[in-house]
């Protein structure tokens, strides 16, 4: 980044020696005058499109303080001059000269500039610019940032339809593109997770390892001097691809103060603690010092979080409600289809493909959905392995007991996803016994949202060392249910 802010700098009196001369031809249009404004019978005349800044609506531009180091020659000039020499700079320096001082952000995010880069790039203007203006960027700060807003959604936009074709091939248990691996992959995305302290300070984590598994991945973060938890505001997750102008997608925002954490698990050196839904935080035991932070991510529209999301505002998933079926007095109470896998970061515990479920009762807002019977012996499934998270800061590494990471994707009648979770979860032990048909020890798991529950009775068989899954029931919540499916059932 250093290198790249010099070199910009130092092309600045060339900048200024081309201010006067004709320019004859501009890689992508930079420099050329912009062409004209479509007229009504190319955009149809039904365009709602911003109307491009003309010369007279110029921005407000920042006073230059009287404070400037006289040494600072480029500052000291006039916000015109600077506007000017801006206008030869291609997309990537722009952005990269953003980030050097306020002055700079100001001028580099002007909202003529960007208009011109727009029309040089695509030359139209699309309908509802507006519109994707709203979604993508806060109200504040639209009237100035519109054209630089829709120039990136374009740009996404391109980027989406290359890997469409990809993300097709649906996998027949999971109902999710089962490419979606080699995608991530291929577009070099790394994840940059970003603490607000109370001090207003930003501390910036870059990845230490990522695994990927059936239908989720795993990012680690660690190293380095990581802040105390309780001087933490909030976290932020972004999914960064640097060969695109460091393009960075907010994927996920949590205040601490509206996200208390629940301990589910202890060593001798680490403490895990559930921050949210795939959020797990490890504390050096007796201290407050965060040791490490871990993500579990779902596949469902993890590639559309990346491309369509901005770094302001995550992708929002659009609605894709089913058709009414007001012959069907239980629509949306069955045909589910549930892939249910129990894993740490680097093996698979259990994996589970269960067809044609139903909705059996209705009770506190609920609709119970039984999965796996205690009394049907038949669907009692095997866990390979013992129950336990890894962990791994630096040179030191150990594994928490009896918590893991569930993923579950629960598809509708239709064969689309309806519940995606991938969250940590963690076993404890049932003090009365209800093992009649299994001589072994009974232990509960549990996992509980605004969304649904979800409820696992395991049992340990002490001689074979093993644990046997034979009770398993999703509490899908009725409003949800409602929502997606246009019904009106009552708890």
């Amino acid at each position: 980044m250093a290198e790249r802010k010099s070199e910009i700098f130092r092309s600045f009196p060339q900048a200024l020696n081309k201010w006067n001369q004709p320019v004859l031809e501009q890689g992508r249009g930079r420099g050329r005058p912009g062409p004209r404004r479509p007229s009504r019978r190319q955009t149809g005349g039904r365009s709602r499109c911003p109307e491009a800044p003309t010369d007279n609506e110029k921005a407000e531009f920042p006073k230059v303080r009287s404070s400037v180091s006289k040494e600072n020659l480029v500052e000291r000039l006039p916000s015109e001059i600077l506007l000017k020499i801006l206008s030869y700079l291609d997309v990537s320096s722009l952005f990269c000269i953003s980030h050097v001082s306020k002055l700079f952000y100001q001028l580099a995010n002007d909202d003529f500039m960007w208009y011109r880069i727009y029309m040089s790039e695509f030359g139209w203007k699309p309908k509802a610019v507006g519109n994707v203006a709203v979604k993508m960027e806060p109200a504040e700060d639209r009237s100035t940032g519109c054209w630089k807003w829709m120039y990136f959604r374009m740009m996404t936009g391109q980027e989406m339809n290359k890997w469409r074709g990809a993300l097709r091939d649906i996998g027949p248990f999971t109902g999710l593109p089962q490419q979606t691996e080699w995608v991530l992959r291929n577009l070099n995305v790394s994840w940059e997770l970003m603490l607000h302290t109370q001090r207003g300070q930003v501390v910036v984590l870059e990845q230490s390892r990522g695994y990927y598994l059936e239908s989720s991945m795993i990012v680690h973060w660690s190293g380095g001097c990581l802040p105390s938890y309780q001087h933490i505001n909030s976290i932020q997750l972004y999914g960064v691809r640097k060969e695109k102008l460091a393009w960075r997608s907010l994927i996920l925002n949590l205040d601490m103060e509206t996200h208390p954490y629940e301990v589910i698990g202890k060593d001798g050196k680490i403490r895990l603690a559930c921050l949210s839904p795939g959020v797990v935080i490890g504390f050096w035991t007796g201290q407050g010092n965060v040791a490490f932070i871990m993500i579990s991510l779902h596949f469902h529209r993890l590639v559309e979080k990346i491309l369509l999301g901005s770094p302001v505002c995550p992708y929002s998933e659009p609605l894709d409600r089913p058709p009414v079926d007001d012959s069907d007095p239980k629509f949306g109470l069955h045909g589910y289809t549930l892939h249910f896998v129990l894993h740490n970061t680097r093996t698979q515990i259990m994996s589970g493909h269960f067809r044609r479920l139903s909705c059996s009762t209705i009770q506190q807002g609920l609709a119970e959905m039984k999965v796996i019977s205690r009394t049907n012996v038949s669907q009692h499934r095997s866990l390979s392995g013992s129950i336990r998270l890894p962990w791994k800061r630096e040179k030191l590494e150990g594994s928490v007991e009896n918590c893991c990471i569930m993923t579950l994707t629960l598809l509708d009648d239709f064969q689309k996803p309806f519940w995606c979770v991938s969250t940590p979860v963690t076993i404890s032990m049932v003090k009365k016994s209800q093992s009649f048909d299994y001589s072994g020890t009974d232990f509960l798991m549990v996992y509980r949202s605004s969304e649904g529950q979800v409820k696992m009775k395991l049992v340990w068989l002490k001689e074979q060392q093993q644990f046997f899954l034979v009770g398993l029931t999703l509490y899908v919540s009725i409003l949800k249910v409602n929502a997606h499916f246009s019904t009106k059932y009552k708890s």
